[in-house]
């Protein structure tokens, strides 16, 4: 299990995440020569080389928005200027993309950070640009929305791209689309002019990831573990019935892929910080604040929990925890990852993303007064920090596109390049886990230089319309 550091400071982490920019710099210079606005959309390195693989277009916002967030840590304006350039001439068709649940992913990423970049001051206010961008995450958010299907129990979840059956634990954070949409007095049009909520639809997806992806070890099947995740779940489509667990990416539908566990951690924390923007009035159809924080803070709290327990000391975990070459491996856990062994590769990508839940949970428990329980999240989420933040996952070699090695996208699929003379995937890097290590390294040096904190729907007096609950984000 993790071990915590409890010394770490965000002040002591600065020279890595210097660091990390300087090399990061080298890395978009090098993408946009190769991948030019045109070309597939960069998925995954092979051979230390960005390469695009078909499935869907669910990258292409984490390469322009990489730009836009090292213009947020560096202040250079070339990587502003180019990451606008780009979400102008090349992101309009993921705004109305219809077919897939990413639209938090690629929008939010581009549009998102132009607009909240302009809300925090960093860049001109222009009304006709901002208007644009505005745009942009209205539309996003209600297309997404869209994709709509209902559950017995009378809530429901924006589908995945496999279809109206399958729920994805990935779409949690991917709703931040709708939460934008909504902030900015956006409504989906339905048939004969009805107006339906972006909040209902957020609130809704939110809690049946919260009951159907996620575990809590009260008995529901026989591999019913606290803070376990499914990757998908499956429902019948003429009732809305749930079914089973299943799974894309993981090792089985009961054994749990850890990226998916990862957008979890970060998607709960990351709704909670939300919700805080809005009023007792506007959340009182739901249960009330109380019951609805209460639900996504047990989400929260157990995924964090599992992620802690089945990761090994330094904080990188194997890309599924039950995958079966994990018994070879003896302690594993008790010991630092090893990306090189010859029986299961590690996914850097899942702690990229993971210790951003860890951070954002641990503040807010700490900041609605349970510190201890806070501390405790975020000393972890600055552990796994110090090890992404350097080699072996520090990828400093100007010769290698990729920022944060070892990273694995589909290992059931076999697309993961093995090195020569190896047995897993290992020393390759993806455009998701690249994009978030930029962002957690921009939350991790805001947060050590006593900057605006980072959200994704930016400073909470940007939004007028709201009513804050006292908590605050």
């Amino acid at each position: 299990m993790m071990r915590i550091d409890d010394e770490l400071t965000p002040a002591r982490l600065i020279p890595k995440i210097d660091r990390l920019w300087d090399a990061s710099a080298e890395k978009i210079d090098s993408i946009e020569k190769t991948c030019p606005p045109g070309s597939a959309s960069p998925v995954f390195t092979v051979e230390g080389r960005y390469t695009a693989r078909g499935w869907t277009e669910w990258t292409q916002g984490f390469q322009y928005g990489s730009a836009l967030l090292q213009f947020d840590a560096t202040g250079e304006r070339r990587f502003l200027d180019s990451g606008r350039e780009r979400t102008v001439a090349v992101m309009a068709s993921h705004v109305s993309h219809i077919g897939v649940h990413d639209h938090g992913f690629n929008n939010v990423s581009t549009y998102g950070n132009l607009w909240r970049l302009m809300a925090e001051g960093r860049i001109p206010h222009q009304r006709t640009e901002r208007d644009f961008y505005e745009l942009a995450l209205k539309l996003s958010g209600a297309v997404q929305a869209a994709r709509w299907a209902r559950t017995r129990d009378g809530g429901g979840y924006v589908y995945s791209f496999n279809g109206p059956q399958s729920l994805f634990v990935d779409t949690i954070r991917s709703c931040r689309a709708l939460a934008v949409s909504h902030l900015l007095g956006h409504a989906l049009m339905g048939e004969r002019d009805e107006r339906i909520s972006l909040l209902d639809r957020l609130v809704a997806h939110v809690l049946s990831t919260a009951r159907y992806n996620v575990f809590y070890g009260e008995g529901r099947d026989g591999y019913d573990v606290r803070g376990r995740t499914a990757h998908e779940s499956i429902f019948n489509v003429n009732d809305g019935e749930y079914r089973c667990p299943s799974t894309q990416q993981g090792y089985s539908p009961f054994s749990t892929w850890t990226r998916g566990l990862a957008w979890a951690m970060v998607g709960f924390p990351e709704q909670l910080e939300f919700l805080d923007l809005l009023s007792d009035e506007e959340l009182r159809p739901y249960g009330g604040r109380a019951e609805l924080t209460g639900v996504l803070l047990r989400a929260a709290t157990a995924t964090c929990d599992f992620y802690l327990a089945n990761t090994p000391v330094d904080g990188i975990p194997y890309w599924d925890t039950g995958a079966p070459g994990l018994a070879a491996l003896g302690d594993y856990l008790d010991r630092p990852a090893d990306p090189y062994n010859p029986h299961e590769p590690v996914d850097s990508s899942a702690a990229a993303i993971g210790a951003q839940g860890l951070l954002r949970l641990g503040r807010y428990l700490t900041r609605t007064g349970r510190a201890d329980e806070g501390r405790r999240y975020w000393q972890a989420g600055l552990t796994v920090c110090d090890t992404l933040f350097d080699e072996p996952y520090l990828s400093t070699d100007p010769r290698h596109q990729g920022l944060i090695l070892h990273s694995v996208y589909h290992r059931p699929n076999g697309w993961d390049h093995v090195p020569a003379g190896q047995r897993v995937p290992n020393g390759e890097s993806s455009m998701w886990g690249d994009y978030h290590a930029r962002e957690l390294a921009l939350y991790l040096g805001r947060v050590a230089r006593d900057e605006p904190y980072l959200t994704f729907f930016g400073p909470a007096e940007a939004h007028p319309a709201t009513e804050r609950s006292g908590v605050g984000a």
